[in-house]
């Protein structure tokens, strides 16, 4: 059969794939197409210069080794780079061979956009009153060592501790924080400025979030000084850009970053982004800017689980030296579940409350002052959530209570849950067999006083009974 560029590619990919990380594949090799085979020459297209440099420098021999073993020794490889001449022409295409060195020796020079001078405006301070000295606008509260790592976010800050002991010098550039609001990316992203002061105190740091800048570049058009605010970023060493999505429909302003990007980059200058969503869910941005944010790691920040939200707590607590009972601050971490920043307000307020009325913290003060806080802090307990509780501590499906499956594991999360659907609800014995797959009322009984007995004769079966009942009550 006949060989196709297509077939020839395809078939080195499935090798590829096999040899690298799943992220780094879907980055760099996912974006390339097979566009002909002409003798021993087989000629790949990849979307930037940067692209290709990027496949020489690091994944060149796996590249070779593969054509070579599809197309036999004398196979040679050779890229179609799509090149793009300025933001107002057309994308053009040039083909170059493969070095097969392992670094991309034919490198095309790309001019610096603006002459750089030394007497640069600081849009961070009123222009004249001092010469350029860069505050770099960091929270000097925000670092590692108050950072509590989980596995919520364990990726995004391995990775951007990784930048903050080598700034520009990772794979991870740009470094793209995403995720929800209040969980933690602008105390990460500071924490990182933070560090690479602290390691390299001569390297220029400016954190910034995306509407000051874009208001910094209103202003400079305004007042015609736009090289001035082009240069004052061009020659940073690392930029931290909070927000990025607040870039949505502001096509000139997103022109402007994208060239200060571009320069940085090449530069090996480090720039760190957060959003509130990955690269790939964010709308009214253009293209070509966000295939850039696409170039490095993309790390999201999740949700704390328990765990976390305590050791934040106690962080907390420890930091401003005070002490609260354990089963406070049990309470709160379990109650405020899907935002650090409230969690954390959440305990100044009871804090402030305490001490304006004089009384001593303890659960029912906790319970009575926080619930502006906490969500549904009086819904009744539904056969539902018990079910969803006891499947989570035991790691469990909620479906596999639900089914016919003996297995002890599952037979033991179902009878306890039966146990506590009788304790704690108002349902009767046959609807609570009919949330467990239909089971009669008879099965509701023997489950129920299985648990009784086990309780009774088993310290560890007792104890996982206890821990479930006391997150009911703290519920």
């Amino acid at each position: 059969m006949e060989k196709t560029c297509i077939n020839v590619w395809n078939n080195c990919l499935q090798v590829i794939k096999d040899n690298i990380p799943a992220r780094s594949f879907s980055t760099w090799f996912e974006p390339i197409k097979a566009l002909k085979i002409e003798g021993d020459v087989l000629t790949i297209q990849v979307p930037s210069l940067f692209f290709y440099e990027w496949l020489e420098e690091h994944y060149v021999n796996l590249l070779r080794k593969t054509v070579k073993q599809q197309l036999g020794e004398n196979a040679r490889l050779e890229y179609n780079i799509v090149v793009e001449k300025s933001s107002n022409s057309n994308p053009y295409t040039t083909n170059i061979p493969s070095n097969g060195n392992g670094a991309a020796g034919n490198k095309q020079s790309i001019p610096v956009p603006v002459a750089l001078n030394r007497d640069i405006k600081n849009p961070f301070v009123i222009p004249g009153l001092q010469k350029l000295q860069v505050n770099p606008q960091l929270n000097q509260n925000y670092t590692f060592d108050n950072f509590i790592e989980g596995d919520c976010n364990r990726l995004a800050r391995s990775a951007g501790y990784a930048v903050a002991q080598k700034p520009g010098g990772t794979s991870f550039n740009p470094l793209m924080v995403y995720g929800g609001v209040g969980l933690g990316k602008t105390h990460l992203v500071q924490a990182i400025g933070n560090e690479i002061k602290k390691n390299f105190p001569d390297k220029l740091v400016i954190y910034v979030s995306c509407e000051k800048f874009c208001q910094q570049f209103v202003d400079s058009l305004k007042n015609r000084t736009i090289n001035d605010f082009v240069n004052f970023y061009q020659v940073m060493d690392v930029i931290i850009m909070d927000d990025v999505h607040n870039f949505a429909g502001k096509e000139k302003t997103q022109d402007i970053f994208f060239h200060i990007f571009n320069h940085l980059h090449q530069s090996g200058k480090q720039v760190i982004l957060t959003s509130d969503q990955p690269p790939k869910d964010l709308s009214g941005l253009v293209e070509r800017l966000l295939s850039r944010f696409k170039w490095g790691l993309s790390a999201d920040m999740q949700v704390p689980d328990l765990e976390t939200r305590m050791a934040i707590l106690q962080k907390k607590m420890y930091s401003d030296g005070i002490e609260l009972p354990y089963e406070v601050v049990e309470y709160v971490a379990n109650n405020i579940d899907n935002n650090v920043r409230e969690l954390e307000g959440a305990m100044v307020s009871l804090l402030a409350q305490s001490t304006l009325n004089k009384k001593e913290i303890d659960l029912d003060l906790a319970k009575s002052m926080l619930k502006n806080f906490i969500k549904n802090s009086h819904k009744e307990i539904s056969i539902e959530y018990i079910q969803k509780l006891v499947c989570d501590y035991f790691e469990v499906p909620v479906e596999m209570v639900k089914s016919k499956t003996r297995k002890r594991e599952i037979v033991q999360a179902r009878q306890i849950s039966m146990y506590l659907a009788k304790s704690y609800t108002k349902t009767s014995l046959k609807s609570i067999g009919a949330f467990f797959g239909g089971r009669d009322h008879s099965t509701v009984i023997y489950a129920c006083q299985t648990v009784v007995d086990l309780i009774e004769t088993d310290k560890k079966f007792k104890s996982y009974v206890q821990d479930i009942q006391k997150k009911l009550k703290l519920s």
